[in-house]
């Protein structure tokens, strides 16, 4: 039996859509592994598999593709912030996801750099303020929730949501930065830096020191 008109239209729709995502898959490879100085619209054809006029057929031009890069950065982000499992401890939790996100961020160092605007990318922009809100948003909301739950328990004081996941992103973006540019070696600089950090943060917030510690600690091995 011959395919319908739309089945053919959903077959081909379905095919650029692989295609798409392989050249940005391609693309972020190339990121990672060589820099922006490998992101040409040639390099990131043959590593796709395909034609350079693939990269302008489906997705449109080389920024395009580099915002579309930075949208599959925060995208994975959010799911290895999802992936955590949940514990009844809200602060071993925040823990958790810290180490997560650091693992996103010091596997993929220059896609890191890229999602943030930190990786100058020559006549390329990376993303607009609106896209980078959107990327924002679905990180504070995967943080948001283990902090409102820290204060629902009674360890931290109370404060706007958005506030305190803001608070835990500006120290943990910071530190890393530095880790996933090799200014601090993750062995010894998570427990001599990270962990006081993280647990300075919690006690400043209004929880008890040593049980803000001890949870963190486990957090970030958990992690």
């Amino acid at each position: 039996m011959n395919e319908s008109p739309a089945s053919d239209r959903s077959r081909g729709s379905q095919t650029a859509g692989d295609m798409r995502r392989r050249l940005v898959d391609a693309a972020a490879a190339l990121l990672a592994e060589s820099g922006p100085s490998a992101l040409t619209a040639r390099k990131v054809a043959a590593a796709a598999g395909t034609s350079t006029m693939s990269v302008y057929s489906h997705v449109g031009s080389m920024e395009l593709l580099v915002r579309a890069v930075v949208e599959e950065g925060f995208r994975t982000l959010e799911e290895v912030l999802v992936a955590v499992e949940p514990s009844d401890d809200p602060v071993r939790d925040v823990g958790a996801q810290t180490a997560a996100y650091l693992r996103h961020a010091t596997t993929h160092p220059h896609l890191y750099a890229v999602m943030f605007g930190t990786l100058p990318l020559g006549p390329y922009r990376a993303s607009d303020p609106a896209e980078l809100r959107a990327g924002r948003r679905e990180t504070l909301d995967r943080i948001g929730h283990n902090w409102v739950r820290a204060v629902a328990s009674g360890r931290i004081d109370e404060a706007r949501e958005s506030d305190l996941a803001f608070t835990w992103w500006s120290a943990i973006h910071g530190y890393a930065l530095l880790e996933s540019s090799g200014h601090i070696h993750a062995e010894p600089g998570r427990v001599r830096v990270l962990e006081r950090l993280l647990t300075a943060l919690f006690v400043g917030l209004g929880d008890d020191p040593d049980r803000a510690g001890t949870s963190v600690r486990e957090g970030l091995a958990a992690g």
